[in-house]
């Protein structure tokens, strides 16, 4: 089994709530906050076995949301975890919570990699979000960061918002790659039904659009040096996001605080959505033992995300089984939905839109 040495910590609290987010989230209320931390404390003493971690992953909600004070107490509360000389440290934060005591204390407890959510500088776009901030606050707040010394940092994109057009999301591109950042992700609206966008039933865009939007998406990063290395994030050479690349890739992880989801010692494992269960000290809500198929129909699944693809040679080693005597990977090789090349199988590119069907043939 993989040693773990991945941890995703989840901070609930947000000072807006976006229409369109399914993330287990609630208003910012300090009278919570404390308590909170302290149970996120309490579960973290139980469950950490003292590995040495080599990414830590902050996100929400909104972790900057948090005040000063409270960071604090979250950052004595991460100085208990072990952590690698190279650890790759990410915290999620908002535009409009950027400052430069934020920045400092940050700096100051090792975070070196930023997330910072965007999502669009189209005016009828983030009003659809709940969202608000301008092109030059973008500007002036990434150069903060880079003032201070933050050389990692992600930005999320959002398209395929209702009536968004090509010519929308081509100028969000362009003010995108104005900011110069070292990894972008980028996501297709999703409409879930206990989200502001879900309750109000906004139909989704198009299909054939949405595909359209995709293509023009990974034609402009790819052209501007951004590698398309998973298929919704693009990274500058060496910046590939390597917490993410822990799911991926299928290995185990922590993942601490309400509503996160880990996988420990071939255990996979749901928290609590409930903020009020989890102050009560009611952590896990679900968790099942995983079975070697399971494991393998994962290695697959996770794994064909990547371009790259799944290494043959890996598989075998991690089951001591040949991928393509427990799947049917010689037909679907055959019909080009899949590549094989150099020990690698992989999604056909051109085909990556209808990955979610490709996998169902598959599995």
């Amino acid at each position: 089994m993989n040693k773990v040495d991945a941890m995703y910590i989840h901070i609930p609290f947000c000072k807006t709530i976006c229409s369109y987010c399914d993330f287990c989230k609630v208003l910012y209320n300090s009278s919570w906050v404390m308590p909170y931390l302290a149970k996120l404390r309490s579960e973290i003493q139980d469950k950490y076995m003292g590995e040495t971690i080599n990414t830590l992953y902050v996100g929400g909600g909104t972790p900057s949301s948090l005040a000063i004070g409270e960071l604090e107490y979250l950052f004595e509360i991460l100085k208990k975890i072990k952590t690698s000389a190279n650890l790759e440290f990410t915290f999620e934060c908002n535009l409009n919570d950027i400052n430069e005591e934020l920045l400092t204390l940050l700096k100051n407890n090792r975070v070196n990699r930023l997330s910072i959510g965007i999502e669009s500088f189209n005016e009828d776009k983030l009003k659809f979000m709940n969202r608000s901030h301008t092109f030059k606050e973008a500007q002036e707040k990434i150069g903060l960061c880079r003032k201070l010394g933050f050389n990692n940092i992600n930005i999320d994109l959002i398209y395929g918002i209702p009536n968004e057009t090509i010519k929308v999301l081509t100028n969000d591109l362009k003010l995108f790659l104005k900011l110069k950042v070292e990894h972008i992700s980028t996501y297709s609206l999703i409409i879930e039904k206990n989200t502001l966008v879900g309750v109000n039933k906004i139909s989704p865009i198009l299909e054939d659009v949405d595909s359209t939007m995709y293509d023009l998406i990974v034609k402009t990063l790819n052209k501007n040096k951004y590698s398309h290395y998973e298929i919704s994030n693009f990274a500058k050479k060496g910046y590939e996001s390597k917490h993410n690349l822990k799911y991926w890739n299928n290995q185990e992880y922590y993942g601490f605080g309400v509503g996160a989801s880990g996988y420990v010692e071939g255990v996979r494992y749901e928290n609590t959505k409930s903020i009020t269960e989890y102050m009560k000290g009611t952590t896990i809500s679900s968790r099942s033992i995983v079975s070697k198929q399971d494991n393998m129909e994962n290695e697959l699944i996770l794994g064909l995300r990547k371009i790259e693809g799944v290494s043959l040679q890996t598989f075998f080693d991690k089951y001591e089984v040949n991928m393509q005597d427990v799947f049917p990977i010689k037909p679907l090789v055959k019909n080009g939905d899949l590549i094989y090349k150099n020990g690698y199988i992989f999604i056909n590119p051109s085909k990556l839109y209808i990955m979610n069907e490709i996998l169902l043939k598959m599995i």
